[in-house]
């Protein structure tokens, strides 16, 4: 994943806690999930159109 979504992941998890509600990364991405599931087919496909492309495998160790 970009670093721009650990940091939303992050975001989201800073917003929860300020409502009272600590929340690990894997219940951000599954609630993330939930309300994907209830998206119709156009908004599903206007969702992954904004996400950026990322390379699939392991970057080179340094």
């Amino acid at each position: 994943m970009p670093k721009s979504d650990y940091q939303k992941i992050s975001e989201l998890k800073e917003r929860c806690l300020g409502s009272g509600l600590r929340i690990k990364k894997s219940e951000i991405l599954r609630a993330g999930l939930l309300l994907l599931a209830e998206r119709s087919p156009k908004e599903l496909l206007a969702a992954t159109r904004k996400i950026e492309a990322v390379k699939t495998g392991r970057p080179p160790k340094a």
